[in-house]
């Protein structure tokens, strides 16, 4: 998937402003940047939620515009922040609404549909939680709920936006473990939207630096992550040391008083 010089706007003014990337198959990359930034925007018109009003979206050397809403079911999958399901569906049916793409017309769920959801939810590691009601489920089951509804649509990319944002620090690094397994053992191309600088570290190779709309950085977290570009970008002092156990820096927030 690649974008080329892409720029969108809504009512208050220009959000995204000639943005271009690449996202090569089975890459693990994240994208990060102050509140405000374009972050979310940006994901949706990668997957083809808003269209751009500048530039082009790519997917295999094809405009996404030229995909219909069924193509771009079975070949990208959005996991969003949260999500807010107004009807008792327990977790198995949540899981089904992923096959979405493949149902047609005056058919219902096929064992084939059922089948890829079950080996969903075992994969995942909720099987055990099939009949239980989403919205009774804890903020991180829910999660893991959501990220198996997005791999019931069998996708090549993986979209996320903000996946451990609301979750303790038990249920981030279980989220973000799942992404990389699903990156590294089946092949999925990731692209997520991470607010925690520090996990963004931990668990991607590659990540892109927005600020203002804007593409400023992009490389391995050290080479984005200097003090002076968090400074900069971010407007806060920090100090930044090497991980005790990876090969990652570490950021260390401090106050604005001492």
């Amino acid at each position: 998937m690649r974008c080329e010089k892409v720029n969108f706007a809504y009512y208050h003014g220009l959000v995204l402003r000639e943005v271009s990337l690449h996202l090569g198959p089975g890459e693990r990359a994240a994208l990060i940047g102050p509140n405000g930034s374009g972050k979310t925007t940006l994901l949706r018109v990668l997957s083809g939620v808003l269209s751009p009003q500048g530039g082009r979206v790519w997917l295999d050397g094809r405009g996404l515009s030229g995909f219909s809403r069924r193509e771009i079911g079975q070949r990208i999958a959005v996991v969003p922040q949260s999500l807010e399901v107004p009807f008792g569906f327990t977790v198995e049916e949540m899981v089904l609404l992923g096959r979405t793409p493949y149902l047609r017309p005056w058919r219902g769920v096929t064992g084939q549909d059922r089948q890829v959801a079950e080996e969903t939810m075992a994969w995942v590691g909720i099987a055990g939680l099939s009949s239980r009601l989403f919205n009774e489920l804890s903020g991180g089951e829910r999660q893991q709920v959501i990220l198996a509804m997005a791999l019931a649509q069998e996708p090549e990319i993986l979209l996320l936006d903000e996946p451990t944002v609301h979750l303790d620090i038990a249920h981030q690094l279980a989220i973000l473990d799942l992404v990389r397994r699903l990156n590294q053992e089946k092949g999925l191309t990731v692209f997520a939207a991470i607010h925690d600088l520090n996990l963004a570290a931990l668990y991607f190779r590659r990540l892109l630096l927005m600020d203002r709309g804007r593409l400023v950085a992009d490389g391995s977290p050290q080479e984005v992550l200097s003090k002076e570009r968090i400074a900069e970008v971010f407007g806060a002092e920090v100090g930044i040391q090497k991980h005790p156990a990876v090969d990652a820096p570490q950021i260390m927030l401090l106050p604005r008083s001492r």
